[in-house]
């Protein structure tokens, strides 16, 4: 069988074990899931009694009292009556109107009744109409890539809400338990996206070092800053739900690499594939210049992408910027808060990790697309490229002599 066509079997066999973990990580049950108490459908709201709503400045406190209909499922065409409490809290709090669609919780209590809660607005459908979207844009511009990389989208989402997020609450090392999934998943996308080549074995290499790199920074420096995992959305929720056993510091060490890791991942597979071009147009660079090259270009990747990175986690806290200016808080003080020091501590170390990655593989893929031999890692067509253009370089001046 030809190298084509055993790279081919290879990616085709990877594509389908992802499928199957995708289904077993579908139909997997989750332990923390109460749902199955209560069932859920799509209702409207047909009439909303406001007269116990109250207006405090800003924030509206109170209950309304609702007229749902459902519009879906075995309770089709019924109606309730239900309220919804607002506690004064604009980001959970939602104030419903008649017209609205929304997502409606019920179940049978003792008598016989049925108990109607509205959860929130209905979004699901947008979302899916969002996501196919996103898909068949995909699909249609990259193709079979496309699909893979969609592929590689749902793997991830799976991973982290059916497999982490659980061994998360069951109390295991958060920060050991998101460097094997990272690893695992960086393993997963890499090769899924790049291939079995040596391009993708360069980008797994350079990208993992850069994690490891990332998890060590941030376990060296979390001490100094002093950083209170509390700081993170939600924190305080959790531990008073039942999980006080939980260490927040170590999962806020945990979400520092689990969040620089795409952004890892891509710098080693622009460089892992910036580094193979060079060697297909020139296949008699030495193990140095391809090393340098590789630094070269490593240092335009990083200038963006260490920006880029920024831009992405200032994104997550422009409120609390705001709200600093807005107060007039001093920018030594603010820069010594917890809530500004734990961001401060994860843009710097997720850029670190970013930098760091560059050179490692640049110095990784110097030796493996300098080695010879190994032809099941480099795609059939390009080892045919270099094979043709040697030996051109090689009968070229014997012809040049011959004309003469």
């Amino acid at each position: 069988m030809s190298i084509s066509g055993s790279k081919k079997r290879y990616e085709l066999l990877f594509v389908l074990i992802l499928v199957a973990v995708n289904i077993v990580l579908i139909i997997m049950p989750n332990r923390y899931d109460k749902s199955s108490n209560y069932s859920y459908t799509v209702g409207k709201i047909v009439e909303v009694d406001n007269t116990e709503l109250k207006q405090y400045g800003l924030i509206k406190q109170g209950s309304q009292y609702l007229t749902v209909e459902i519009k879906r499922g075995e309770l089709k065409g019924q109606v309730f009556e239900t309220d919804n409490n607002l506690i004064g809290k604009m980001e959970l709090d939602k104030v419903l109107s008649e017209g609205d669609t929304v997502y409606v919780e019920y179940s049978t209590i003792g008598d016989g009744s049925i108990y109607v809660k509205v959860v929130d607005f209905y979004r699901l459908g947008t979302e899916m109409l969002l996501f196919t979207v996103f898909g068949v844009m995909l699909i249609l511009f990259a193709g079979f890539t496309g699909l893979k990389t969609l592929l590689s989208f749902t793997t991830t989402l799976l991973v982290l809400w059916k497999v982490m997020i659980p061994l998360y609450l069951q109390g295991f090392n958060p920060v050991l338990i998101a460097f094997a999934i990272v690893s695992a998943l960086t393993l997963a996308i890499i090769f899924l996206v790049g291939g079995f080549t040596r391009k993708g074995f360069v980008a797994f290499l350079g990208s993992i070092s850069g994690v490891l790199v990332t998890l060590i920074l941030s376990l060296s420096f979390s001490d100094p800053f002093y950083i209170n995992g509390s700081v993170m959305p939600f924190a305080e929720t959790l531990l008073y739900s039942g999980f006080a056993h939980l260490d927040l510091n170590q999962l806020f060490l945990a979400s520092i690499f689990i969040g620089s890791s795409g952004a890892v991942m891509d710098i080693g597979m622009d460089l892992s594939a910036s580094m193979q071009e060079v060697v297909f147009k020139n296949p008699d660079i030495t193990t140095r210049e391809l090393m340098f090259s590789g630094f070269r270009v490593g240092r335009a990747v990083v200038g963006t992408m260490t920006t880029t990175l920024l831009f992405a986690y200032s994104g997550g806290y422009l409120t609390l910027l705001m709200a600093f200016m807005a107060q007039g808080v001093n920018t030594s003080a603010m820069l010594n808060l917890n809530y500004f020091s734990s961001e401060v501590l994860i843009t710097v170390i997720g850029s670190f990790g970013l930098v760091l990655t560059a050179p490692l593989t640049a110095i990784i893929g110097a030796f493996v697309f300098t080695r010879k031999g190994s032809e099941l890692l480099i795609p059939a067509n390009q080892e045919a490229g270099q094979s043709v253009d040697k030996k051109a370089r090689e009968l070229g001046p014997a012809i040049n002599d011959s004309v003469d």
